[in-house]
This record gives C-alpha cells, structure tokens and sequence, in this order.
C-alpha cells in the first residue's frame, strides 16, 4: 500500500470510533485486557486439553486412562463454564478500545457471530449429556456410554474457537475491509463469510492446551496423594503422563509459535524478530524446560507451581499478542487507541474494580475452598463453621451488589 493508501484507510478508522468517547484512560482498559484475555485463554485450553484426555480415556483398553479420563471430564466441564465467565472481559474491554475494528469484524461475519453461541450452547450440553450418562457409573474402568457425545462436543469447541480466531484476524486488516464488504462489485450484506484466518496461529493457541493439560495431571497428582484412599501408583503414572506432555507440547507449541511469526502480514514489519516477538515463543518453550527440570520425580513441593506457571507463560503470550496488534494498527497504519477522548466516569471504572475483586473474588474464594476441602475429602465432605461463614458473606455481597445496582438505575431513570 502507498502512504495515501494507508492514510485513507487510517482515516476510516478514526471516523468508525465512538464519537462519545470512554470512561477511563485507555491503558487501563488495555492492561485489563490482556489480563483477563491470558486467564480466559489458559481456561479455555485447560477445557481443550482435560477434554482430550477424557476422549483419549473413553477409547482406551487401558484401566488408568480410562480413570483419568473419568477425573479429567470433571475439570473439563468446570473450565468451560469459567472460560466463558472470564471470557466476557477481554471480549468488552476489546469492544471499548478497539471498537471500530470489533465492530466492523462482527458486521462482517455476522452469521458466524451469532452461530458462534450457538455452538457453544450445543458443544455445552453435549459434554453434559456424555457427563450424564457415564457419572453415575462407580466403576470408571467400564467403557464409557455415548462417546460420540465427548467427540462432538470437542469437535464444535476447536470451530467455536476458530470463528473467535477468524474475527480477531478479521480487525487487523483494515486494508481489506471493503475489499470482503464489496463482492464483485456487489455489496455483501450476508455476513455469511470468514475472510481471514491464519492456520499457524489458530493452531499454537489450541496446541498449548498440551503442556496446560500436562500440568493439570502434575497438580492432580498433588492433590490427590494426601488422601487416605490415594492410589498412589495411579496418580504417580498420571503425573508422569503430564511431564511428558508438558515437555513434548511446549516444543510442538514453539514450532507452531515460529511458524505463525514467519507467515505474519507485511503490516506486522519486524514484530518477528522484536524483544516481544522472540519472547513469546521462549516463555513457552521455557515452560517445557522448566517442568522437565522441576518436576524430577515425586515432586512433592513444587508441582502445585505447574498451573500458575503456566497461566505465566500465558501472560506472557498475551502480552507479545497485544504489542503484535498494536504494532500493526499503530506502526503501520498510525491508529493509536491512546488518543481515544477520555470521558471520566468514576462510578462505572470504580464499579467494575470492586465486583471484579470483591464480589468475584468472594465467590470465588467460597467455591474454590469447597472444591478443594471436597476433593481431598474421603466421602462426603461436610463444610465447617468457617467455610459457611465465607458462603454467607459472598451471598450478603452479591445481594448488597444487586441491590445498589438497581438502585442506581431506578435513580438514573428517574432523572
């Protein structure tokens, strides 16, 4: 593209931005993103991972693959349903910064934009239906029922995941916004297309579910060895399944990771060869080195580091992926979402912070020390008087939440 080329398009960029502006400075909203973006991916590739274990159980011979493929479906289910909670984040503050290129992606597609809940919804209920059918059973070593179930559900997760990838490559070709609008010289209003995507990315994101699923068995090990009833030739050959594939999928991982930096647009420039570029692909190639090093034998005090290590790495790659993004919008068609006008809203920024940390993070305290005082229970597990009071008090701030909540709006609307 010549330089008038390139400002024609800058300049469409800049009249699609909402006039209206946005609550708070944009670096908040970036730095937000990326966060909640490296927490939404790492549980979505804990979903893809732990699912593939499950499926890999489901037709094994073999009795321990089959047990851990029983256990795995339990951590599956749970890390899809938090993948699409914290997925709600990244997906708005997105919308807030780069809301022309969002936008314009959806618009684009739009029948992918709308088929992609719907996916979701029967990817959802068909792991449920495989769950249903097969929880009951106490003998997990039994062939599974359904198990065209667990491969369906698998199956629309991986092209949910892909129309995600599509629209996101999709905002960073402006270039070819009207190009994929006009269609031989006919205006397209289906939204009936995917144009871009790129093979080496899509597959790097899903490949990393490998070594995170590694890690879960490495930390599953862990947490289950202190029980009274503990397998502990079972759970010693799960932990060794999951260095290995820790080892094996950051490597296969950095392949994919090269490959994606070899074929990026010319409006990427340098980013290949750049500080950010190079440590992406390291961090992860890192991981693997890190777990075979660490984890040398029981590993008893270290491996509950595995998942948090990851979700490190992940950050890390969420990183290098937001300076990827704006090194092409910025550097090469000289769009910065910095000088986004700034309309300070104290009450919605404040809003957020605090059901993000308290409101969130009272739940989340309560149900994950139910998971882990029920896990590492023999039987059933029956709260005490500490663990109720933490239920109480994230109901009384939920309830406190909702209440202010509506308040406001009853007053806005009044006005």
């Amino acid at each position: 593209m010549d330089a008038a080329q390139v400002a024609q398009v800058t300049e469409m960029m800049y009249a699609l931005r909402n006039p209206a502006g946005i609550p708070t400075y944009p670096i908040v909203f970036i730095a937000l993103g990326v966060l909640t973006f490296a927490m939404h991916i790492f549980f979505v590739q804990l979903m893809l991972g732990t699912s593939l274990i499950t499926l890999i159980g489901a037709f094994s011979q073999n009795a321990y693959w089959r047990r851990l493929g029983a256990a795995m479906l339990e951590i599956a289910k749970v890390s899809v349903s938090v993948a699409i909670v914290i997925g709600v984040a990244p997906l708005l503050f997105v919308q807030v910064t780069y809301d022309p290129h969002w936008y314009t992606s959806n618009v684009l597609s739009a029948d992918w934009v709308i088929s992609f809940i719907v996916l979701l919804i029967l990817a959802y209920w068909a792991m449920y239906f495989y769950y249903f059918r097969n929880n009951k059973e106490k003998d997990k070593t039994l062939q599974p029922k359904s198990r065209w179930s667990m491969v369906v559900s698998l199956a629309l997760m991986l092209v949910v995941g892909f129309i995600m990838h599509s629209l996101t490559k999709q905002m960073l070709h402006p270039e070819l916004w009207q190009e994929w609008y006009m269609q031989n010289g006919t205006l397209d209003y289906s939204g009936s297309q995917l144009h871009a995507f790129s093979p080496w990315r899509f597959a790097f994101f899903i490949s990393l579910a490998i070594p995170v699923a590694g890690a879960m068995l490495v930390t599953y090990r862990r947490f289950k060895s202190v029980r009274e009833d503990a397998d502990h030739d079972y759970l010693n050959w799960a932990a060794s399944v999951g260095k290995k594939w820790m080892l094996a999928g950051s490597v296969i991982s950095t392949v994919l990771y090269i490959g994606w930096m070899m074929t990026l647009p010319e409006t990427a420039g340098n980013f290949a060869t750049s500080f950010w570029g190079i440590l992406g692909g390291a961090a992860v190639l890192f991981y693997g080195i890190w777990g075979l090093i660490r984890l040398r034998g029981e590993a008893r005090i270290c491996s509950y580091m595995a998942l948090p290590m990851g979700l490190v790495v992940g950050l890390i790659v969420a990183i290098s992926r937001e300076v990827l993004r704006y090194d092409i919008l910025n550097g090469f068609f000289n769009y910065s979402f910095f000088d986004y006008k700034v309309i300070t809203d104290w009450y919605s920024t404040g809003l957020f912070f605090l059901t993000f940390a308290i409101v969130g993070g009272s739940v989340l305290a309560y149900f994950l020390t139910i998971a882990w005082k029920a896990g590492q229970t023999v039987g059933v597990y029956t709260p005490g008087e500490t663990v109720n009071k933490m239920g109480t008090i994230a109901i009384w701030i939920m309830t406190l939440w909702m209440v202010q909540f509506f308040a406001v709006g009853f007053y806005i609307w009044s006005l």
